[in-house]
């Protein structure tokens, strides 16, 4: 798929979910980070966190394909944090996880911020 094509992907995914992560469910951003911030009350050096990533259900290393049923809109700390546990958490056992440290005020708790889910 060429990169275009994947950013529509993730536009797509980004809009069909309200512009809230896939695991999370915190807001992202696609641009603007400067924005986000002050909507938001999140430092920019922080900001980081929840731009909007293009996330492989499947990911590719384990033959996930560019496809659109294969994409979802996710923040860059809830993409990162399922492919460095290892071995990789599949899709839902990752969202459960994070679920669970929400609940507990244990994610996205090192920038000192919870944003409300919309």
């Amino acid at each position: 798929m060429p990169k275009s094509t994947l950013i529509k992907s993730r536009q797509s995914a980004f809009a069909a979910q309200g512009g809230n992560c896939n695991y999370c469910g915190h807001p992202m951003w696609e641009s603007q980070p400067e924005k986000f911030s002050q909507v938001h009350g999140v430092r920019l050096r922080q900001v980081w966190r929840f731009k909007c990533t293009a996330e492989h259900l499947v990911p590719r290393e384990s033959g996930g394909r560019d496809s659109k049923d294969n994409i979802v809109a996710a923040c860059a700390y809830c993409n990162f944090q399922r492919h460095r546990a290892r071995p990789a958490r599949d899709p839902e056992a990752h969202r459960a996880h994070v679920q669970r440290r929400l609940a507990k005020g244990r994610w996205h708790s090192t920038t000192g911020y919870i944003l409300s889910q919309t």
